[in-house]
C-alpha cells in the first residue's frame, strides 16, 4: 500500500472518529435536558402528591394564647 492511499484511509478514520464523537455528545446533550426537565416536573409534583396522599395534614392551625 502506497503512502498516499495510507494518508486517505487514515482520514477517513479519524473523520468517521470525529463524526462518531459530535453524535454521542449531541446525545449526551438530549438524555442531560431531558434529565433536567423531568426533575423539574417532578419536584413540582411533590406538593400535589403530598396534599393527595394526606389531605387533612395543614388544614387547620391549632394555637395557644
Amino acid at each position: 500500500m502506497d503512502i498516499a492511499a495510507l494518508s486517505v484511509v487514515s482520514n477517513q478514520v479519524q473523520l468517521k472518529q470525529q463524526a462518531s464523537l459530535s453524535v454521542m455528545k449531541m446525545v449526551m446533550n438530549a438524555s442531560q435536558e431531558q434529565t433536567n426537565s423531568l426533575l423539574a416536573m417532578t419536584a413540582g409534583m411533590s406538593g400535589e402528591m403530598e396534599s393527595s396522599v394526606n389531605p387533612h395534614l395543614g388544614s387547620k392551625l391549632d394555637v395557644l394564647v
